[in-house]
Protein backbone atom coordinates (compact mmCIF):
# COMPACT_ATOMS: atom_id res chain seq x y z
CA UNK A 1 0.00 0.00 0.00
CA UNK A 2 1.71 3.26 -1.06
CA UNK A 3 2.61 5.45 2.33
CA UNK A 4 1.15 9.26 1.85
CA UNK A 5 1.74 12.37 3.35
CA UNK A 6 -0.65 14.49 4.25
CA UNK A 7 -0.75 17.50 2.28
CA UNK A 8 -2.20 20.82 3.04
CA UNK A 9 -5.69 22.06 2.10
CA UNK A 10 -4.42 24.69 -0.42
CA UNK A 11 -2.44 21.99 -2.35
CA UNK A 12 -4.86 19.27 -2.28
CA UNK A 13 -7.58 21.20 -3.50
CA UNK A 14 -5.70 22.57 -6.26
CA UNK A 15 -5.59 25.84 -4.98
CA UNK A 16 -2.11 27.77 -6.35
CA UNK A 17 -0.61 31.08 -6.45
CA UNK A 18 -1.59 32.25 -9.52
CA UNK A 19 1.34 32.63 -12.12
CA UNK A 20 2.17 34.34 -15.16
CA UNK A 21 -0.24 33.17 -17.29
CA UNK A 22 -3.07 33.26 -14.91
CA UNK A 23 -2.39 36.52 -14.43
CA UNK A 24 -2.49 38.07 -18.01
CA UNK A 25 -5.48 35.96 -18.18
CA UNK A 26 -7.16 37.97 -15.61
CA UNK A 27 -5.77 41.29 -16.67
CA UNK A 28 -7.52 40.25 -20.45
CA UNK A 29 -10.77 39.80 -19.09
CA UNK A 30 -10.44 42.74 -17.07
CA UNK A 31 -9.57 45.14 -20.02
CA UNK A 32 -12.91 45.12 -22.16
CA UNK A 33 -15.25 44.96 -18.63
CA UNK A 34 -13.17 48.35 -16.87
CA UNK A 35 -11.14 49.89 -19.07
CA UNK A 36 -12.09 53.59 -19.54
CA UNK A 37 -14.55 53.33 -16.75
CA UNK A 38 -14.72 54.97 -13.82
CA UNK A 39 -14.21 53.61 -10.39
CA UNK A 40 -17.60 54.54 -8.25
CA UNK A 41 -16.00 52.82 -4.54
CA UNK A 42 -14.01 50.49 -3.16
CA UNK A 43 -15.75 48.01 -0.34
CA UNK A 44 -12.92 46.46 1.75
CA UNK A 45 -14.51 44.03 4.08
CA UNK A 46 -11.16 42.55 6.03
CA UNK A 47 -9.04 45.48 7.14
CA UNK A 48 -5.97 42.78 6.62
CA UNK A 49 -6.72 43.08 3.41
CA UNK A 50 -4.96 46.91 2.84
CA UNK A 51 -0.92 46.96 3.22
CA UNK A 52 -0.80 51.00 2.55
CA UNK A 53 -2.30 54.09 4.73
CA UNK A 54 -1.26 56.43 2.56
CA UNK A 55 -2.85 56.97 -0.68
CA UNK A 56 -6.17 56.25 1.33
CA UNK A 57 -8.20 54.07 -0.99
CA UNK A 58 -11.17 56.20 -0.91
CA UNK A 59 -8.68 58.78 -3.11
CA UNK A 60 -8.91 56.42 -6.06
CA UNK A 61 -12.83 56.61 -6.71
CA UNK A 62 -14.29 58.70 -8.73
CA UNK A 63 -11.51 58.17 -11.10
CA UNK A 64 -11.17 56.36 -14.78
CA UNK A 65 -8.90 52.81 -15.30
CA UNK A 66 -6.78 54.07 -17.56
CA UNK A 67 -3.67 50.76 -17.50
CA UNK A 68 -3.19 47.63 -16.92
CA UNK A 69 0.37 45.84 -15.63
CA UNK A 70 1.48 42.66 -14.03
CA UNK A 71 3.85 42.91 -11.40
CA UNK A 72 4.97 39.49 -11.51
CA UNK A 73 2.17 37.29 -9.62
CA UNK A 74 0.47 41.48 -8.93
CA UNK A 75 -2.58 42.55 -10.72
CA UNK A 76 -1.66 46.42 -10.81
CA UNK A 77 -4.89 48.65 -12.21
CA UNK A 78 -3.58 52.19 -13.33
CA UNK A 79 -6.39 54.90 -12.92
CA UNK A 80 -6.16 59.01 -13.58
CA UNK A 81 -3.62 60.96 -11.84
CA UNK A 82 -1.12 58.05 -11.42
CA UNK A 83 -2.82 56.65 -8.80
CA UNK A 84 -2.37 52.26 -8.76
CA UNK A 85 -4.33 49.51 -6.81
CA UNK A 86 -2.15 46.68 -6.89
CA UNK A 87 -3.59 43.11 -5.88
CA UNK A 88 -1.52 40.16 -5.01
CA UNK A 89 -3.71 37.38 -4.55
CA UNK A 90 -1.31 35.16 -3.03
CA UNK A 91 -2.34 31.53 -2.69
CA UNK A 92 -6.57 31.27 -2.19
CA UNK A 93 -7.21 35.03 -3.22
CA UNK A 94 -9.49 34.85 -6.35
CA UNK A 95 -11.13 37.27 -8.81
CA UNK A 96 -15.00 37.35 -9.56
CA UNK A 97 -16.74 39.16 -12.39
CA UNK A 98 -20.37 40.30 -11.58
CA UNK A 99 -22.50 42.28 -14.01
CA UNK A 100 -24.47 43.94 -11.84
CA UNK A 101 -23.13 47.17 -9.84
CA UNK A 102 -22.62 46.90 -6.46
CA UNK A 103 -22.95 43.56 -5.99
CA UNK A 104 -23.08 41.88 -2.86
CA UNK A 105 -19.47 40.35 -1.44
CA UNK A 106 -19.55 36.83 -0.54
CA UNK A 107 -19.87 36.55 3.69
CA UNK A 108 -17.00 34.84 4.59
CA UNK A 109 -14.61 34.51 1.88
CA UNK A 110 -15.19 38.35 0.78
CA UNK A 111 -12.33 40.52 1.20
CA UNK A 112 -13.55 43.53 -0.94
CA UNK A 113 -15.53 44.87 -3.87
CA UNK A 114 -14.50 47.26 -6.69
CA UNK A 115 -17.91 48.82 -7.91
CA UNK A 116 -18.26 50.27 -11.67
CA UNK A 117 -21.07 50.97 -13.60
CA UNK A 118 -20.64 47.94 -15.74
CA UNK A 119 -20.85 45.64 -13.25
CA UNK A 120 -18.53 44.87 -9.53
CA UNK A 121 -15.24 43.14 -9.22
CA UNK A 122 -15.21 41.25 -6.19
CA UNK A 123 -12.11 39.86 -4.15
CA UNK A 124 -12.55 36.47 -2.31
CA UNK A 125 -10.25 34.44 -0.41
CA UNK A 126 -10.37 30.64 0.75
CA UNK A 127 -9.54 29.27 4.08
CA UNK A 128 -9.27 31.19 7.04
CA UNK A 129 -5.45 32.77 6.63
CA UNK A 130 -6.12 36.59 5.39
CA UNK A 131 -2.39 36.49 2.98
CA UNK A 132 -3.91 38.84 -0.38
CA UNK A 133 -2.94 42.03 -0.32
CA UNK A 134 -4.59 45.65 -1.40
CA UNK A 135 -1.42 48.28 -2.16
CA UNK A 136 -2.56 51.96 -3.28
CA UNK A 137 0.20 53.84 -4.98
CA UNK A 138 0.99 57.05 -6.73
CA UNK A 139 3.75 57.16 -9.35
CA UNK A 140 5.75 54.98 -11.12
CA UNK A 141 7.89 55.20 -8.98
CA UNK A 142 5.98 53.96 -6.16
CA UNK A 143 4.78 51.02 -8.28
CA UNK A 144 8.04 49.74 -9.22
CA UNK A 145 8.68 49.45 -5.61
CA UNK A 146 6.63 46.69 -5.33
CA UNK A 147 7.97 44.44 -7.93
CA UNK A 148 10.71 42.08 -6.69
CA UNK A 149 13.51 42.54 -8.88
CA UNK A 150 12.80 39.32 -10.76
CA UNK A 151 14.13 38.82 -14.77
CA UNK A 152 10.88 38.91 -17.54
CA UNK A 153 11.31 35.70 -18.97
CA UNK A 154 9.14 36.40 -22.46
CA UNK A 155 11.33 39.69 -22.53
CA UNK A 156 14.98 38.67 -21.81
CA UNK A 157 17.62 37.27 -23.93
CA UNK A 158 19.83 34.14 -23.46
CA UNK A 159 22.32 36.28 -21.71
CA UNK A 160 20.11 37.72 -19.56
CA UNK A 161 18.41 34.75 -18.80
CA UNK A 162 21.62 32.89 -17.92
CA UNK A 163 23.12 35.45 -16.21
CA UNK A 164 20.10 35.55 -13.71
CA UNK A 165 19.72 31.96 -13.23
CA UNK A 166 23.24 31.46 -12.69
CA UNK A 167 23.66 34.39 -10.11
CA UNK A 168 23.21 32.01 -7.33
CA UNK A 169 23.65 28.73 -6.96
CA UNK A 170 19.89 27.32 -6.44
CA UNK A 171 18.05 24.42 -7.67
CA UNK A 172 16.25 24.27 -10.96
CA UNK A 173 13.21 24.39 -9.16
CA UNK A 174 14.60 27.21 -6.40
CA UNK A 175 15.62 29.60 -9.12
CA UNK A 176 12.44 29.43 -11.60
CA UNK A 177 10.06 30.28 -8.08
CA UNK A 178 12.31 32.68 -6.72
CA UNK A 179 10.72 35.69 -7.51
CA UNK A 180 13.84 37.96 -7.58
CA UNK A 181 15.66 35.76 -10.02
CA UNK A 182 12.61 35.03 -12.81
CA UNK A 183 9.01 36.88 -12.79
CA UNK A 184 6.05 35.61 -12.46
CA UNK A 185 6.47 31.90 -12.34
CA UNK A 186 5.44 29.04 -9.50
CA UNK A 187 4.95 25.66 -8.76
CA UNK A 188 2.74 24.28 -11.43
CA UNK A 189 4.57 26.01 -14.61
CA UNK A 190 8.01 25.46 -13.28
CA UNK A 191 7.19 21.63 -12.99
CA UNK A 192 5.78 22.29 -17.00
CA UNK A 193 9.54 24.25 -18.05
CA UNK A 194 11.99 22.08 -16.26
CA UNK A 195 9.97 18.43 -17.96
CA UNK A 196 10.10 20.33 -21.28
CA UNK A 197 13.90 21.01 -20.91
CA UNK A 198 13.83 17.82 -20.14
CA UNK A 199 16.02 18.61 -16.79
CA UNK A 200 16.08 17.59 -13.03
CA UNK A 201 13.87 20.15 -10.71
CA UNK A 202 16.92 19.67 -7.91
CA UNK A 203 19.90 19.66 -10.77
CA UNK A 204 22.12 23.17 -9.61
CA UNK A 205 21.79 26.19 -11.56
CA UNK A 206 26.03 26.67 -11.49
CA UNK A 207 26.27 22.98 -13.00
CA UNK A 208 24.82 23.88 -16.28
CA UNK A 209 26.16 23.65 -19.73
CA UNK A 210 25.78 26.84 -22.17
CA UNK A 211 23.58 23.93 -23.94
CA UNK A 212 21.04 23.02 -20.98
CA UNK A 213 20.89 26.97 -20.12
CA UNK A 214 19.24 27.67 -23.70
CA UNK A 215 17.13 24.43 -23.70
CA UNK A 216 15.77 25.88 -20.23
CA UNK A 217 15.19 28.99 -21.53
CA UNK A 218 13.80 27.90 -24.88
CA UNK A 219 11.55 25.68 -22.76
CA UNK A 220 10.41 28.45 -20.35
CA UNK A 221 9.53 30.63 -23.17
CA UNK A 222 7.70 28.22 -24.91
CA UNK A 223 5.54 26.86 -21.93
CA UNK A 224 4.91 30.31 -20.54
CA UNK A 225 3.53 31.73 -24.18
CA UNK A 226 1.57 28.39 -24.92
CA UNK A 227 -0.21 29.15 -21.90
CA UNK A 228 -0.56 32.68 -21.61
CA UNK A 229 -2.32 32.71 -25.11
CA UNK A 230 -4.53 29.67 -24.69
CA UNK A 231 -5.94 30.70 -21.23
CA UNK A 232 -5.82 34.43 -22.63
CA UNK A 233 -8.09 33.28 -25.60
CA UNK A 234 -10.49 31.35 -22.75
CA UNK A 235 -10.51 34.70 -20.69
CA UNK A 236 -11.74 36.47 -23.92
CA UNK A 237 -14.58 34.53 -24.19
CA UNK A 238 -15.34 34.27 -20.02
CA UNK A 239 -14.00 35.74 -17.51
CA UNK A 240 -11.66 33.39 -15.51
CA UNK A 241 -13.67 32.06 -12.62
CA UNK A 242 -11.94 29.13 -11.82
CA UNK A 243 -8.30 29.35 -11.65
CA UNK A 244 -6.31 26.30 -10.83
CA UNK A 245 -3.09 24.74 -10.51
CA UNK A 246 -4.14 21.18 -12.64
CA UNK A 247 -5.16 22.12 -15.93
CA UNK A 248 -5.70 19.33 -18.73
CA UNK A 249 -2.82 19.77 -21.00
CA UNK A 250 -0.36 19.57 -18.44
CA UNK A 251 2.33 17.56 -19.16
CA UNK A 252 3.52 16.56 -15.43
CA UNK A 253 2.29 19.10 -12.67
CA UNK A 254 -0.88 17.55 -10.26
CA UNK A 255 0.06 14.18 -12.43
CA UNK A 256 1.71 12.28 -9.89
CA UNK A 257 0.92 8.60 -11.05
CA UNK A 258 -0.32 9.64 -14.51
CA UNK A 259 1.51 8.13 -17.38
CA UNK A 260 4.31 10.95 -18.97
CA UNK A 261 2.74 12.18 -22.21
CA UNK A 262 6.20 11.71 -23.70
CA UNK A 263 7.19 8.47 -22.47
CA UNK A 264 4.88 7.07 -20.37
CA UNK A 265 6.66 6.49 -17.23
CA UNK A 266 4.84 7.49 -14.12
CA UNK A 267 5.08 11.14 -13.03
CA UNK A 268 6.58 11.31 -9.55
CA UNK A 269 6.54 13.80 -6.60
CA UNK A 270 8.37 15.38 -4.15
CA UNK A 271 6.39 17.17 -1.51
CA UNK A 272 7.97 19.70 0.81
CA UNK A 273 6.09 22.45 2.91
CA UNK A 274 2.86 23.33 1.11
CA UNK A 275 4.24 22.97 -2.13
CA UNK A 276 4.59 19.56 -4.45
CA UNK A 277 7.27 18.89 -7.37
CA UNK A 278 5.95 16.84 -10.03
CA UNK A 279 8.64 15.16 -12.32
CA UNK A 280 9.12 11.92 -15.12
CA UNK A 281 12.24 10.46 -13.80
CA UNK A 282 13.03 8.73 -16.90
CA UNK A 283 12.62 12.23 -19.12
CA UNK A 284 14.48 14.23 -16.40
CA UNK A 285 16.55 12.16 -14.23
CA UNK A 286 18.15 9.50 -15.94
CA UNK A 287 15.64 7.15 -14.67
CA UNK A 288 16.81 8.17 -11.21
CA UNK A 289 14.05 8.57 -8.07
CA UNK A 290 14.30 11.78 -6.59
CA UNK A 291 14.27 11.56 -2.56
CA UNK A 292 11.35 13.05 -0.72
CA UNK A 293 12.01 14.40 2.75
CA UNK A 294 9.04 12.98 4.64
CA UNK A 295 9.12 9.98 2.76
CA UNK A 296 12.86 9.31 2.48
CA UNK A 297 13.38 9.62 6.56
CA UNK A 298 10.69 7.39 7.31
CA UNK A 299 11.54 4.26 4.51
CA UNK A 300 15.53 5.08 5.17
CA UNK A 301 16.87 1.79 3.34
CA UNK A 302 13.48 0.78 1.44
CA UNK A 303 13.28 4.07 -0.87
CA UNK A 304 13.31 3.38 -4.15
CA UNK A 305 16.15 4.74 -6.00
CA UNK A 306 15.05 3.86 -9.43
CA UNK A 307 11.97 3.46 -11.39
CA UNK A 308 12.63 -0.14 -11.86
CA UNK A 309 13.25 -0.58 -8.30
CA UNK A 310 10.04 0.90 -8.08
CA UNK A 311 8.43 -1.18 -10.46
CA UNK A 312 9.73 -4.14 -8.52
CA UNK A 313 8.06 -2.76 -5.10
Amino acid sequence: MPLDIPVPAAVASGCPLPELPDIAAYIEALKPRIKGQRLRAIRIASPLLLRTVEPAPETCCDKHVQRFRRLGKRIALGLEDDYWLVLHLMIAGRLHWRDQPAAKLPGKRGLAAFDFSTGTLLLTEAGSKRRASLHVARGSGTLDALHRGGLEVLEASPTEFGDAMRRRNRTLKRALTDPSICSGIGNAYSDEILHRARLSPVALTRNLDEGEIQRLFEAARAVLSEWTERLCGEARERFPEKVTAFRDGMAVHGRYREPCPDCGAPVQRIRYAANETNYCARCQTDGKLLKDRALSRLLRSDWPRSLEELSDA
